[in-house]
């Protein structure tokens, strides 16, 4: 996957996530990047014809699959670090073990702890261990 990150950064985006989905009896292994200015199809499509031969060289799944590139869209899912700290300031749902959700803005991530402020002006703090889903989401 090294290779793979610095074929991303050589092109202009960074390594976001990557996951392993079915749909349609079809595997696909598909590689979500981020970009300052945002990501285009056509910075895709480059991506994906620069990794594709080294992907058949060294795949990631065993058997047939579908590679795709893309952005993780603005409603993103928060698994990591990085993911949660370039969130600060953005709109997130998280969903708690204990089934309670928060909605609000992430005000803070330290690595074990968050602030949300949420909608109603109270800021409530939850440690990483508590979360069992989370996501920015976008206020149409």
């Amino acid at each position: 996957m090294k290779m793979i990150k610095k074929i991303i950064e050589e092109n202009g985006a960074v390594f976001y996530d990557s996951e392993v989905v079915s749909e349609n009896n079809n595997r696909i292994f598909r590689i979500y990047i981020t970009a300052k200015d945002g990501v285009t199809l056509d910075m895709c499509a480059k991506i994906s014809r620069i990794i594709s031969p080294i992907l058949d060289l060294e795949p990631p799944l065993n058997g047939a699959y579908t590679l795709e590139v893309s952005s993780p869209g603005i409603e993103r899912t928060l698994k990591k670090d990085e993911h949660f700290r370039g969130s600060i300031g953005e709109n997130v749902k998280i969903k708690l073990i204990n089934t309670d959700k928060i909605i609000g803005q992430l005000a803070s991530y330290d690595g074990k702890t968050m602030e949300v402020l949420e909608d109603d002006g109270e800021r409530t703090k939850i440690d990483i261990e508590d979360i069992d889903k989370a996501r920015t989401y976008y206020k149409w």
